[in-house]
């Protein structure tokens, strides 16, 4: 079901395959193209001293910088930090974070002088730590795995094929701007096209849109997709839970079960209130 062992082997392997399948029309990228982007980031972002492991925080720059960059965080072998509107001093008391990239970058110009190719010196695994994303206040860590399995569900459940020319409006400010704007495109092999797209997603007025209202789900049509960050992105299209997703309600509880469902909170004793009998319990 998941052919690739991370985010990294995921973009790697799409190379492998589809070098030079266009994915971004607006920008004439390949995936070729795209994967030397991540590979001189990860050159880029090891200069300026992070290591393997290490959390970097991705900034908000022009599209498709925070794409790439998010990529390049995971072939250097380190971990996404979204920081959305938490102020970074606070993020800085609950993980370590040891520097800021500006985030009036302009990443095409930063990286352009290094080599092309990059030799990570860790790969990180499906049970590895990906991302961890404040949208909720609280951080959110999700695994390589979680990852990979709301894409592959969203692409079932959605019946989603390769070349099909996509479009997304999101930012960079959640788990759903990396999973359906950053990772979907690349595992599905879409065409990126903002002009003449054949399918978008957003938050409103496109043919997908994203809804944070859980509580509302009943009323939810079938092109409604449920966002629930804490399993990883999409909970349901419409009504319907995600494949490998089963969850249910009790009043103002949400039980969720499934191999989308975060590693946890950057929190402890959150993590033993909300997760119990193998299931986690959200207040909604």
């Amino acid at each position: 079901m998941i052919p690739y062992p991370s985010m990294r082997s995921l973009i790697e392997g799409q190379n492998i395959k589809f070098s030079n399948q266009l994915i971004i029309k607006d920008l004439d990228i390949t995936n070729k193209s795209f994967y030397t982007l991540v590979q001189q980031t990860a050159h880029w972002l090891e200069q300026l001293g992070f290591k393997p492991r290490e959390k970097i925080i991705i900034p908000e720059l022009k599209y498709p910088q925070s794409e790439i960059l998010l990529y390049g965080v995971w072939h250097l072998g380190s971990i996404a930090v979204i920081p959305s509107d938490k102020d970074i001093s606070d993020i800085k008391k609950v993980i370590r974070i040891n520097t800021i990239i500006d985030k009036d970058i302009d990443l095409f110009k930063e990286v352009k002088d290094f080599p092309i190719q990059f030799e990570p010196k860790y790969k990180p695994l499906l049970d590895d730590e990906a991302i961890v994303t404040f949208e909720k206040d609280i951080g959110i860590r999700l695994s390589h795995y979680n990852l990979l399995v709301n894409v592959n569900s969203l692409q079932k459940s959605l019946g989603l094929k390769s070349r099909t020319r996509f479009s997304c409006d999101l930012k960079p400010r959640s788990s759903s701007w990396a999973v359906l704007k950053a990772i979907l495109p690349v595992y599905c092999g879409f065409i990126i096209d903002n002009v003449d797209p054949e399918i978008t997603i957003g938050e409103s007025k496109k043919d997908y849109n994203i809804r944070y209202d859980i509580h509302n789900l009943s009323e939810f049509s079938n092109t409604d997709i449920a966002i629930c960050p804490e399993n990883s992105a999409v909970l349901s299209i419409g009504t319907s839970p995600m494949h490998l997703t089963n969850f249910s309600f009790e009043k103002k509880t949400l039980m969720i079960q499934g191999h989308s469902v975060m590693m946890g909170y950057t929190d402890d004793s959150t993590n033993e209130s909300c997760f119990k009998d193998q299931a986690l319990f959200l207040n909604i």
